[in-house]
């Protein structure tokens, strides 16, 4: 009866999961030196004891903006050692979108035993500030999806951030990263902050190609599966397919996503109908995507998910309907259909939903019909309503 669990750890194919990981880094990252030389440009005197250096990199989904600040952060660590000691903090704001949630972070890495409550803003980063201090550290920030933490809590803790060494004798304390998707992101900013940051230290990662993509596949495909497990052609149909996107974490899930078939088939090699059967996953979203939504937003997706865990597809009538009945659930006034709709437009663009025009069921009119194909409904519910009941 239970033979069937005999393939879980079998390893036909996959014998180290961890660089199929979106966070796994590898040692060396596929097209991206000439953008490790200029953030090195931008940290050219960070050897300097009394020196804090700045960097904005910005890029699309999939592009390694993340990956890439953690090779950088690890690679330095290890070349100034002996000369500067580095600790590196890399906070995901959209996992920590206030100010509050940001510095308690930051504290705990420098210290697990720091108070989580009865501090405020300036007190902790006084706090971060003398631990440095203490241990004669510098600390290297980066704010991951720091474009959520501006909008929701303005700049006030980037300004704050900035001027750390203010009216101290000594400086040098802490170097900054900040991280995001959006290009536009230095005009969210007021001209005092552009100035500290540097008009200059601004790193946009480009999409990667078809040819690195395909690269990126086999990077992590050669460590983390036996060797002959896949072949070349496989890895060049990966990097097809997401070239449209330019996202490594599409090519990253496609490939994880056809050993999965592979090994479930019982077979110790990947054949092109393991990818092909993915060839609809056309881009990469996260649970975590929702986190960072206005509170109408989740509302209006609670709604969604709920009615898409039993059904294909919603007509936006029947949205709109779900969304005022979750509203009056959590108490909150719902907004105007018009603003309704612009939050629909929203979601859509962040590849959160699929719209397609159709015939109205009531009378000779025409509606949108909406779909959820990139994420698991049931999952996204779970997590907005814990988030919603915090």
């Amino acid at each position: 009866m239970t033979g069937y669990l005999n393939r879980i750890g079998a390893g036909k194919i996959l014998i180290n999961k961890e660089p199929l990981s979106f966070d796994w880094t590898p040692d060396s990252l596929v097209g991206r030196d000439n953008e490790l030389g200029e953030i090195a440009s931008m940290f050219s005197h960070i050897e300097n004891h009394n020196s804090s250096c700045r960097a904005v990199i910005t890029g699309p989904v999939g592009s390694g903006k993340t990956v890439l600040t953690s090779r950088f952060g690890e690679d330095l660590v290890k070349y100034l050692d002996g000369k500067r000691k580095i600790v590196l903090a890399h906070v995901n704001c959209r996992n920590h979108p206030s100010t509050s949630q940001v510095l308690q972070r930051i504290a705990l890495i420098l210290d697990s035993g720091h108070p989580e409550r009865g501090l405020s803003s300036g007190e902790i980063i006084q706090s971060i500030r003398r631990n440095l201090l203490s241990h004669n550290s510098h600390l290297i920030l980066v704010l991951d999806e720091v474009d959520i933490l501006v909008r929701r809590d303005n700049f006030d803790l980037i300004y704050k951030l900035l001027r750390i060494d203010e009216s101290q004798e000594r400086q040098g304390s802490l170097s900054l990263i900040l991280v995001s998707q959006d290009s536009m992101l230095l005009k969210l900013f007021e001209p005092a902050i552009i100035s500290r940051l540097g008009a200059s230290n601004i790193l946009e990662l480009k999409p990667y190609t078809q040819k690195g993509l395909t690269e990126i596949a086999k990077q992590r495909a050669d460590i983390a599966c036996r060797s002959g497990s896949i072949n070349e052609k496989i890895l060049e149909k990966i990097g097809m397919m997401a070239a449209d996107s330019g996202d490594a974490r599409l090519a990253i899930e496609l490939l994880e996503a056809s050993i999965r078939r592979a090994e479930s088939a019982g077979r110790g090699e990947v054949l092109i109908g393991d990818l092909e059967q993915s060839i609809t996953r056309v881009t990469s979203i996260e649970p975590s995507q929702v986190d960072g939504l206005s509170k109408d937003q989740k509302l209006i997706m609670l709604g969604l998910c709920r009615r898409l865990k039993k059904e294909s597809e919603i007509n936006t009538g029947d949205a709109e309907k779900l969304y005022r009945l979750v509203c009056e659930e959590y108490e909150t006034k719902p907004k105007s259909y018009t603003t309704f709709w612009k939050h629909l437009k929203f979601l859509e663009n962040q590849g959160l939903i699929e719209t397609r025009g159709g015939k109205s069921n009531i009378g000779r009119g025409r509606t949108q019909h909406i779909t959820m194909n990139n994420v698991a409904p049931a999952n996204l519910a779970s997590r907005i309503e814990i988030d919603l009941q915090r």
